[in-house]
Order: structure tokens, then sequence, then C-alpha cells
């Protein structure tokens, strides 16, 4: 009897501490990413293929993947990218991670949705600096993509429609779901710290909140780049404005996610700031006009580090080979494809 009591005893203490830990799902801004759903696997392997093929650019070296590191959070850690004959790029790359989530693409939300982004950099003179039609006549040349792009469409018709749909495809099972954050909202009390929790509250009492909401932290609306002061900047980038040709949309930009925030430094949209604990410093001051100190600023910065999340996981695409009737790279021609 005395050994059947304590084992109700023990359930019951394990039935108490669960109801503790995981608490219902909480009412925040910020809501869960939820994982990816995959209804077509064979065109999502179609454009996790032309993901990765360096062939779609005027030298055979640049890919999707060069600007947008799925190694590296899906952006290249760098101010700009550099583009075909090591161009510098305007402005700093985005990363492509949970972008399915964005209200358009872009700094200046120039393309809709994934799929019109994805036709872009291929013939942009300072990026892949290749053309539509010859990007189209390589793949055309690959028995492996046309077999490929049949399976997928039902006939081996290959067209620029086709292949920025399957990229899009690819790009929107990007997700990084389950961060320890995700867990919190969903619960469980003993995901965050009390440091990492009081960064959060923080996070939004300061106001941050206020643009950096949703499941990716932000990426649902356009802002201007210093709301009470000035943004200073090398960049001639004038964001939204170049979309609208409005005045009032200068220095416009999209709100970034916050989403993987640690690993796709440097940041802003001319990536001049490599420090997190910076760039929180100067959003307080020029968006919202507070001036944080220093254990606030980390306390914030705490926060966002638990919104990284589970990084995408796959094995590297086998790119099928060329023909001799496969147009030959260009890596070291001035000119770009006209």
């Amino acid at each position: 009897m005395k050994s059947s009591s304590k084992m109700i005893t023990f359930l019951l203490a394990a039935t108490l501490f669960n109801a503790f830990a995981s608490a219902a799902p909480r009412q925040e801004p910020i809501q869960p990413i939820e994982a990816a759903k995959v209804e077509n696997p064979a065109k999502v392997e179609l454009g996790k293929k032309l993901f990765f093929d360096p062939r779609l650019s005027r030298s055979g070296f640049i890919s999707c993947n060069s600007c947008h590191n799925l190694s590296t959070g899906g952006s290249d850690n760098l101010p700009s990218s550099i583009g075909h004959n090591w161009q510098q790029g305007p402005i700093n790359s985005p990363t492509v991670l949970n972008s399915s989530m964005n209200l358009a693409q872009f700094w200046d939300g120039r393309a809709a949705d994934l799929q019109e982004q994805a036709g872009g950099p291929i013939a942009n003179p300072g990026e892949m600096a290749s053309t539509h039609d010859l990007a189209i006549e390589i793949l055309r040349s690959i028995p492996g993509y046309v077999n490929e792009f049949g399976a997928v469409y039902g006939n081996s018709k290959i067209d620029l429609e086709r292949v920025t749909d399957a990229i899009a495809a690819f790009e929107e099972t990007l997700v990084t779901p389950n961060s320890r954050f995700d867990q919190w909202l969903k619960g469980d009390n003993s995901a965050l710290t009390k440091a990492e929790l009081k960064g959060y509250e923080l996070f939004k009492n300061v106001g941050c909140v206020a643009c950096h909401n949703g499941p990716a932290v932000g990426g649902n609306s356009f802002q201007k780049m210093g709301m009470v002061a000035p943004y200073e900047t090398d960049s001639e980038v004038e964001g939204r404005s170049a979309v609208t040709g409005r005045d009032a949309d200068r220095f416009s930009f999209k709100v970034p996610t916050l989403r993987n925030v640690e690993l796709t430094y440097p940041y802003f949209h001319d990536g001049a700031i490599w420090s997190l604990e910076q760039a929180t410093d100067i959003m307080a001051r020029l968006q919202l006009g507070r001036t944080l100190t220093k254990a606030e600023i980390d306390s914030i910065v705490a926060f966002l580090k638990t919104l990284t999340g589970e990084q995408p996981q796959f094995k590297l695409p086998i790119l099928p080979p060329s023909t001799p009737a496969t147009p030959r790279p260009q890596p070291f021609e001035n000119k770009p494809a006209g």
C-alpha cells in the first residue's frame, strides 16, 4: 500500500509539473512559424536544383545560393553581394529564409512574390548577367532537365514561368520553425531564460514590435528608415520611391524579418552595421526616439537570438550534366549578355 501511495504521489507531481511547464499557447503580436507542407516534392526538388545551378548565370559561377547561402542564414554575410565580374551590388542581400511570408520581395518591394523575384537576378547585368532566353536555352540543352520538367509539368516545355515557379516552390520550403521563442509561444515555460523574457518585454514596451510582428517578425510593411532622425549612409539607394515614383516613399524599405537575425549580419539595406547590439541601438534611436542603456540593449539582443530556428536540412542536389549543345559559360567576359 505504501508503495502504491508513493507511486500515485509521484504521478500527481509529474502531472502538475508538466502542466506548469507547458501552458496554453500564448497570444502575442508574434506568432510561431509552422513547418513547411510540401505538396509537390518533385517540383520542389527541381526548384532546388535550379536554385543551386550556376549555369543560369553568364559566368557559370553564380547561383541563387551565392547571394542567399543556405549555410549562412540564407544571406551572404557581405555588405552587398558580388555580381558578375566582381561587380559590387548596390544593396545588402536579404535572407531567403522565411521570405515566403513577406508582403513583397526585394527591399523596395518591386516583386510581388517569390516567383516574380526569381527571374530578376538572372537577367540583371550586375548580378547573374545572363538573359532569360540564354538561361532557357541552356536548360533546354540538358536532357536531365528536359526529362525533369516533363515529369513535373506534364510535358517537356521549359520556359521562364516554369523555371521561376519551380524555384519559388523550393524557396517556400525554406522556413525555420521551432526556435526557442516559438517553443515558448506554444506554451513551453522552460524554453526561455528570465533574461531573454525580459528582453522580449523590452522589445514590446520600447515599440519594436510595432513593425516587427507576425510569424516572420517583420516583412509585412514598408517603413521610412529614420523616422525620428535621419540615417547617415553612403548608399544611394532610395528605397520604395524607385517603385512608386512618390517622393513620400524615399528611404522607405520593407521591414526585414528578425527571424535568424543573429545569422544574417551585416544589417540594414546598406549592410553597414555588423553588430546586432549596434543595430538595436540605432533602430531604437532613429525609429523610436529611445536611447537604450547597454543593459537594455543586451537584454533585447538576448531575446533576438532566441528567434533562430531550425535551419533547412536536405541533401545537396546533383545537377544534370551539360551536353555539347549547351552554351558555354563566359566567366571572364566583361560585356554582359545582351
